[in-house]
């Protein structure tokens, strides 16, 4: 035999559409046409299965193969907390360029003045000053910029890095992340994006595996108007009848289950060379895992399909009787008539139509009279979330049948226009059936599903359905799962909505319009300024496919309108929830890729387990794949992975909260200690002529970031749990507080920075002013220039360290080490550095420069009291928000708050937080803040307004 290929279409993305025809020449006989469809594609990546040979020609190779052209090229994926790092790196860049243009101008508007001028013995003739002016200039803003250059925290990088890496192990040990059914738990590719979880506004997800556990269960059926629900074992038998009537009718039902499908048979392994026959040892296949429901189904009820061979399908009854029906035609499922039938003809010649679908579908095909009994049914098990399928007949006489065989032949030789062909034949042929009754099937949800995507809800996530599977299938999942409600009004954009006439890009324009004005009347005018203002409109959702929407992100040329991609975003952004079905694995990331477009560039997030997710999950700001049934493909590929579905409400709600808050301290904390740091470098130089003498030892300018300051805050954002990670959990709502980028906007970058510049001139100008009177120095010493920076910078370590433990509200041992341990070693080294490493230099300048200074009682009573004017208010706002308001709100209730113990003298502590007035939490978890409850106090003092603060006392994760 040889095979030769007449004509196929051209290359194209779309998974479902190929048309062909091939040619197959056998000897001595004249050649055979058969036409080629989506059925007989085998796509690259596919398994063949049950089958043990096939002929088969390579139509397309490389990468125009349809999953290559799906495929979605891997990028470099960059969070919301990095971009707001280098905006606040280009803000603090220009601070540095002023500080140096301002100190070199200043120099030499200083030495323009004779008597300041240098000292005798450098003093240089008029001519040598003149020369090289441009130059000197040039040279002293350099050296201006080395010596500020200290403001630019590129340490911060470092620990960003480290915070980043060793933060992401606490997701891969999450045991309640771990599933006992695949031995796994959750698992990170990249560290980069932990932050991003923290900040995700839309979720787009895979229903298939995703959503579902892939398996679809028979509840239920419907004959004739009677009930039949499955209650009886297999081996109890078949199901009692309510006479000879019923019975024919039951039997005409069951054997349509049995016989319109396209279920095949897996036999069990061979044992000993042996086949295995035996019914229990066999496996139902197929594309549609309802079908496999529906054959089980009537197995149970007494009638098993044992399969196809030789174009005859064989079905044992209820008698154990074996009938045979030799198939002629299959009418395959399409997504405009929502139907699939098969045509049979029975051992005695008999010829039978068998057509099942969706009610809406079959309803208009049927006699009238038959309708209503059945219809009661299917909308109360529709309103259960049960995928709802109708079943009829039809019996043909020979005349039809060979009318109806040349047509369907005909129609799929055509290389032109074959599908809107197909589609006229089946609606000729599918048509005056009598309907016999329904079926209910269940698409089991995986465990948690529906409760994972209402906290999504809750947290101000909105969530998308990205799914190939067929609308009626998709859209009973999206009501199991709450996605819909029951009250949610549906807008469709889809081939049934649309059409396929010439005139189909008018009606999806008069569609568009109709929609995008109905739901600017009825959306809420008022949003109250949030972004997420959505959530206040609960009524809309959207269904479209993929034929629709390739509609409309490639209308035509001469088409009259080319906005139909505004407007259908716009409609999006309004509904509540969309369902986007039938799609391409390249038409899920081109609606992924559309909403990162939109304004505000919102964080998306894309959650799938197979190889057709993986497009949208490279897409997404955030890809997270499912270890699931169908390969490792998804995981592989994505960003993070996880078991189950229900493992992203903790992933996000309480990691990604967490993570964020934690790194966002870490950098305004980054930014503040800085300008600590550098600001009384700055000061000094209006007392020392601007000669770019440094204020502190060199020593103490290369260890400030690297020793004495970045154990603290590493330890807190790899431990800070400002609320239990239960609470974080049970109560989506305080995800939507730091939405938005909430703790790295410039509102809380300003205050920050307005703290470090304060916290520097305290530190600068009190050591200045407090000792230019020698009468304090009761040591009988004289303080140098070193002494003076070594008082400030040990000022500034304790401050900043101490500011830490300030905002520290989950204590471990691990926060006391790190922060007591800092302190001491900048003590031991101070010492080591002063007495022992600096008699062995050539210089002396640093020796036993601390150990004068610590010698001085009037040295420890100010750093004592500077330390306690750079925190005080703080502490002092902190006390003020809570008296007002207790006096405002509650004048009879008290609140004592008490802040964590950081220095004897402070003679608080923070770690036991001691309030008359408990906090109420509400029936689901959530945190009522009480307005004397200390995290309603703390709310009102801290620098992110929408910053919830819960003072409680927690188990530490390690």
């Amino acid at each position: 035999m040889e095979l030769s290929m007449g004509h196929i279409s051209s290359r194209s993305e779309r998974l479902f559409r190929f048309v062909g025809r091939i040619n197959i020449y056998r000897s001595n006989q004249e050649p055979i046409a058969r036409s080629l469809g989506p059925e007989n594609l085998l796509l690259k990546g596919s398994t063949l299965k049950n089958t043990k040979k096939i002929y088969g020609v390579a139509v397309y190779t490389g990468m125009e193969t349809k999953m290559a052209l799906n495929y979605q090229g891997k990028s470099q994926k960059r969070s919301a907390v990095e971009k707001s790092i280098n905006a606040f790196l280009v803000v603090y860049l220009c601070i540095l360029l002023s500080k140096a243009t301002v100190c070199t101008t200043m120099k030499y508007v200083w030495q323009s003045n004779p008597f300041n001028d240098e000292p005798w013995y450098n003093e240089k003739t008029k001519k040598e000053k003149e020369a090289f002016k441009v130059l000197r200039m040039f040279t002293d803003f350099l050296s201006f910029m080395v010596l500020f250059n200290f403001i630019i925290p590129v340490s911060m990088y470092v620990t960003v890095e480290m915070q980043k890496f060793l933060g992401s192990f606490f997701i891969s040990w999450d045991k309640e992340m771990y599933d006992e059914e695949i031995k796994e738990g959750a698992l990170v590719n990249t560290s980069d994006l932990n932050e991003e979880l923290g900040q995700v506004e839309y979720v787009f997800t895979d229903k298939t595996g995703t959503l579902t556990e892939n398996s679809m269960e028979f509840i239920e059926c419907c004959i004739d108007g009677h009930k039949y629900k499955e209650s009886i074992s297999e081996v109890d038998g078949p199901l009692k009848y309510y006479g000879k009537a019923e019975k024919c009718r039951e039997e005409l039902f069951l054997r349509a289950l049995c016989l319109c499908h396209t279920v095949q048979i897996k036999e069990g392994d061979q044992v000993d060379g042996l086949i295995g026959h035996l019914e229990h040892r066999s496996t139902y296949i197929s594309s549609s895992p309802d079908e496999i429901a529906l054959v089980k189904g009537a197995k149970k009820y007494g009638f098993s399909f044992l399969g196809l061979e030789n174009d005859y399908m064989k079905v044992k009854n209820q008698n154990n009787e074996t009938e045979r029906y030799q198939l002629l035609h299959i009418l395959n499922f399409d997504p405009v008539r929502r139907r699939m039938s098969v045509i049979v003809r029975t051992i005695t010649g008999k010829l039978l139509l068998f057509c099942k679908g969706a009610d809406s579908s079959i309803f208009p095909k049927v006699q009238q009279d038959e309708i209503q009994q059945t219809k009661a049914h299917v909308d109360r098990n529709a309103m259960d979330g049960y995928r709802t399928l109708c079943v009829a007949f039809k019996e043909l006489s020979q005349e039809e049948y060979d009318q109806i065989d040349k047509q369907i032949c005909e129609a799929k030789m055509a290389l032109q226009d074959r599908e809107e062909k197909m589609a006229k034949v089946f609606e000729d042929i599918e048509a005056n059936m009598h309907l016999i009754g329904a079926t209910a099937v269940e698409d089991k949800l995986q465990e948690q599903a529906a409760e994972t995507i209402e906290a999504l809800h809750a947290a101000g996530m909105k969530v998308w359905v990205l799914t190939g599977d067929k609308m009626e299938t998709a859209k009973s999942t999206c009501y199991a799962c709450r996605l819909f409600q029951t009250n949610t009004e549906l807008l469709e954009l889809t081939t049934k909505t649309v059409g396929h006439s010439e005139r189909k890009e008018d009606r999806l324009h008069e569609l568009l319009m109709e929609y995008h004005k109905r739901l600017l009347q009825d959306f809420p005018k008022n949003r109250g300024g949030h972004k997420r203002s959505w959530m206040l409109n609960h009524e809309y959702g959207l269904i479209i496919d993929g034929s629709t929407l390739s509609l409309i992100l490639n209308p035509s040329q001469d088409s009259s309108s080319s906005n139909y991609k505004t407007i259908f975003l716009q409609i999006c952004l309004k509904c509540t929830a969309v369902l986007c079905c039938r799609m391409a694995p390249l038409q899920k990331a081109q609606i992924v890729r559309m909403v990162k477009s939109t304004k505000g560039s919102p964080i998306t997030l894309s959650i799938g387990d197979g190889a057709n997710d993986v497009s949208m999950i490279l897409e997404a700001h955030v890809g997270i794949g499912i270890k699931g049934k169908e390969g490792r493909q998804a995981s592989r590929n994505s960003d993070y992975a996880v078991p189950k579905f229900k493992h992203l409400r903790k992933l996000l709600l309480a990691h990604g909260h967490l993570y964020y808050v934690r790194i966002a301290h870490l950098v305004q904390y980054f930014f503040y200690k800085n300008l600590c740091f550098i600001l009384p470098q700055f000061l000094y130089q209006f007392f020392c002529g601007f000669s770019q003498q440094p204020l502190y030892d060199a020593a103490y300018l290369t260890m400030y970031n690297i020793c004495f300051t970045s154990l603290p805050i590493l330890a807190y954002s790899l431990l800070e749990q400002h609320i239990n990670i239960e609470t974080l959990t049970s109560d989506p709502q305080l995800y939507m507080k730091i939405s938005d980028n909430a703790m790295l906007q410039w509102k809380p970058f300003l205050y920050w920075t307005f703290l470090g510049a304060f916290e520097g001139l305290v530190f600068f100008f009190g050591v200045y002013y407090l000792f230019q009177n020698s009468s304090l120095e009761d040591n009988g010493k004289v303080f140098g220039n070193w002494t003076f920076g070594t008082i400030v910078f040990t000022i500034l370590v304790f401050t900043v360290t101490l500011k830490l433990a300030l905002d520290t509200r989950f204590w471990t041992w691990m926060n006391h080490f790190v922060i007591w341990g800092s302190l001491a070693f900048y003590v031991f080294f101070s010492f080591f550095w002063g007495g022992i490493i600096w008699p062995f230099l050539k210089q002396q300048r640093m020796y036993f420069v601390f150990a004068h200074m610590v010698t001085s009682l009037s040295t420890w009573l100010a750093i004592i009291l500077l330390i306690f004017i750079s925190l005080f208010p703080e502490i002092l706002l902190i006390v003020f928000k809570n008296v007002r308001r207790k006096a405002q709100e509650h004048p009879l209730s008290s609140c004592s708050l008490k802040l964590p113990a950081i220095t004897a003298f402070l003679g608080v502590n923070k770690s036991n937080i001691q309030i008359e007035n408990q906090r109420e939490v509400g029936a689901e978890g959530t945190s009522r803040g009480h307005p004397s409850s200390p995290a309603s106090c703390l709310r009102q003092h801290h620098p992110y307004p929408n910053y919830p603060i819960h003072a409680t006392n927690q188990k530490c994760p390690l």
